[in-house]
């Protein structure tokens, strides 16, 4: 479990370099709630995304991107409405990203950024 944890986390920095180096400023990071868990969160000047990141070191059970389920949009959908009460701001557009990460032994990591997917 460590290392799915440890793998995890190294797909969640990659992805936020990549977000920052894209022009997007990471606002939160692992917010947590009673109902779970939201990986990223990021703005732009126009815009607030959820960001969904997976990793995955292979691509025999497919792309990371993949795993993003329809109950797992549902989930972050809700816990973005909870992140959004929470905030003295008014937020005018949102989108729900996903960043997919591929970390191959041997090769640099593939990081690909899926806007507004779901």
């Amino acid at each position: 479990m460590a290392d799915k944890q440890a793998l995890g986390a190294q797909g969640e920095e990659l992805a936020a370099r990549f977000l920052e180096a894209a022009g997007m400023e990471i606002v939160d990071r692992n917010w947590r709630c009673r109902y779970g868990e939201l990986d990223l969160i990021a703005r732009t000047p126009e815009v607030t995304a959820f960001v969904e990141v997976k990793t995955r070191t292979g691509l025999g059970y497919g792309v990371p991107a993949e795993s993003v389920t329809f109950a797992k949009q549902q989930r972050i959908r809700r816990l973005a409405l909870v992140w959004l009460t929470t905030q003295d701001r008014p937020w005018r557009h949102i989108r729900f990203d996903v960043v997919a990460v591929l970390l191959r032994r041997g090769y640099r990591p593939v990081v690909e950024h899926l806007e507004g997917v779901f």
